[in-house]
């Protein structure tokens, strides 16, 4: 037998390396955990809007959460400008006088501190509620972007005042680089959670992280769908299936949707004529049809950009929705399926 090439050898014990790295142990299937709601939506319709406050020119990326007390918790970035290097992660809470003033809760300079690696920029946070647990999740950037991104995880228990350092979650067998968030993460019924991910280390696909209460991760799966869906629907349906088909939504425009207390699908996003309008459908067959419920936004300039919308149902039955606003500030709505039933 020939001998091998002495570059072919390092090579093959880097791939077996890697390969045993990322082996994880065989897990039972997860089941998507419903949310508990206190009470029913009221009869009469509600509706509030607002702001949330300003940090800088350049804001985006907004992510809900409803703490045990029952304020909402709002995290996005903001900065000089989209891809700037002084892009920073800001959270705010829903009080009853409004949203308060915001906290800068993560940069490049606490990401590379956390990660010991060159961070350029952080984006794309998650936020988590378990129990007396906040989750942060983040994309941490390196110099190239795409699949220079490190999954950055990070813990509040005193809701959002202080945070635990940054840790890299391996979410690729390939020093744990190429995995952003890409969605909400959802409950399991197992007390664990899945988040949606949006890996571009090889080919550029979805997936799940399946995590513990304290976000450890126990299982990863490709997603698999019809056709390439946005994964932030990706478990709207149950933790393995992704929405058949995001409908009349703009394909490559990021989406949020999530399941209403009577059994209905609701999803934000822009319509096929792009980032100028942002609306609501409702679906009564699991994704397979939808229908328009609202308008939210209808700009008649083209430069009008009303996007990454975030969506949670409280646990009175009120929804929040929050959403990029022309590229400088985050909007936030609050309303109830009464007010979705009236006329678009």
């Amino acid at each position: 037998m020939p001998a091998l090439p002495r570059w072919l050898s390092p090579l093959l014990f880097a791939a077996a390396l890697a390969a045993a790295f990322w082996r994880i142990p065989e897990v039972a299937p997860p089941r998507v955990e419903p949310p508990a709601f206190s009470a029913a939506p009221g009869p009469q319709p509600i509706f509030a809007a607002g702001m949330l406050p300003a940090v800088g020119a350049f804001a985006g990326a907004p992510s809900l959460a409803q703490l045990a007390d029952g304020r909402i918790a709002a995290a996005w970035v903001s900065g000089s400008g989209e891809t700037a290097t002084d892009l920073a992660i800001y959270f705010s809470l829903l009080e009853r006088d409004g949203w308060s003033e915001p906290r800068l809760i993560a940069n490049r300079e606490s990401a590379a501190g956390g990660l010991f690696a060159h961070i350029r920029r952080v984006g794309q946070p998650q936020l988590f509620v378990e129990g007396t647990w906040l989750h942060l999740w983040y994309a941490a950037i390196g110099i190239g972007g795409g699949a220079n991104v490190a999954l950055a995880h990070s813990v509040s228990t005193d809701g959002g005042r202080h945070w635990s350092p940054p840790k890299r979650l391996p979410s690729s067998p390939l020093g744990g680089y190429g995995g952003a968030p890409a969605g909400a993460p959802q409950p399991l019924a197992d007390g664990g959670l899945a988040l949606p991910l949006r890996q571009e280390l090889f080919s550029g696909h979805a997936e799940w992280l399946r995590l513990s209460a304290t976000g450890r991760i126990l299982d990863k799966t490709r997603l698999t769908h019809s056709r390439r869906a946005p994964p932030a629907l990706a478990l709207s349906l149950d933790a393995a299936r992704a929405l058949p088909d995001p409908g009349p939504a703009h394909p490559d425009t990021p989406l949020a949707a999530l399941r209403l207390p009577n059994g209905r699908l609701l999803l934000a996003g822009n319509p096929a004529s792009g980032r100028a309008t942002l609306m609501l459908w409702l679906s009564t067959d699991e994704g397979q049809t939808w229908r328009a419920a609202k308008t939210l936004e209808n700009a008649a300039d083209s430069a009008a950009d009303f996007s990454a919308p975030a969506l949670l149902l409280g646990r009175d039955g009120q929804i929040h929705l929050a959403y990029a606003w022309r590229g400088r500030g985050i909007r936030s709505l609050g309303f109830n399926e009464a007010w979705l039933a009236q006329e678009p």
